[in-house]
């Protein structure tokens, strides 16, 4: 691990840069408004949904009640037995909630088009989205899901395995919505572009774990501290 100079504060500019993110967190909540917005575009719905939420969050910004928009780092050393804090824990959990299930959602069905080709993605969001998403407030509940646990003790790890996710589900995302996109242009069959669309999820899925299991990827690293002690690294950056 690379030594820093710890910080005491939380610079203002670091503190504002992570409002935007968990608004759009929080904003892409609602499976079902989720994939009317990328089907369709917005409408009323988003937009007051966006209000709502980006209200309440610049609010518990200034408050300091946001991973990152803290007055001061909560986590300094891996390791470190704390109690986590109930804004972490809803914020993680509703970030995982983003990160796996619209990407096993979208992998479903371009699987499920691969072998009979139907599209059944927005069914999916329909049928699947709050079942699965239940399932990981459930494994908070339990004490399972990384960086939204009771304690912060395996924050070094916890806090790599996230970013492994982050690195891996959002760039894949986006060059899918993009395949998605361009597909008129590129003058291909249904079927083809469908199988298209599945073997680029695929490669850019595959390359980016990849990636981020060895540690290449920014924050990827994991870092596991002995039970019982702290590291004397101190941590760097605290979202």
């Amino acid at each position: 691990m690379k030594k820093v100079v710890e910080r005491t504060r939380n610079k203002g500019y670091y503190r504002v840069f992570h409002v935007p993110i968990w608004i759009w967190a929080f904003w892409i909540l609602p499976g079902h408004l989720t994939a009317d917005l990328y089907a369709h575009g917005p409408d009323r719905r988003h937009w007051v949904w966006l209000a709502i939420v980006s209200a309440v969050c610049a609010w518990r910004g200034l408050a300091g009640r946001l991973p990152g928009a803290e007055t001061q780092p909560y986590i300094t050393h891996y390791g470190e037995e704390k109690p986590n804090l109930w804004y972490r824990v809803i914020c993680y959990t509703t970030a995982w909630i983003d990160l796996l299930i619209p990407f096993a959602i979208n992998l479903a069905g371009l699987v499920i088009f691969f072998f009979t080709g139907k599209w059944l993605i927005n069914q999916l969001y329909v049928k699947l989205y709050y079942i699965l998403a239940a399932a990981v407030v459930a494994a908070t509940i339990l004490d399972f899901t990384p960086r939204a646990r009771r304690s912060t003790r395996g924050e070094g790890a916890e806090k790599g395995w996230f970013y492994v996710a982050v690195w891996t589900v959002v760039p894949t995302q986006i060059i899918g919505l993009l395949m998605w996109r361009m597909g008129k242009f590129l003058n291909l069959s249904p079927t083809n572009l469908g199988n298209l669309r599945l073997a680029t999820f695929l490669i850019a899925a595959g390359v980016f774990l990849t990636l981020g299991l060895l540690g290449r990827l920014p924050r990827s690293q994991r870092y596991h501290v002995p039970k019982g002690t702290i590291s004397d690294m101190v941590v760097s950056g605290g979202a």
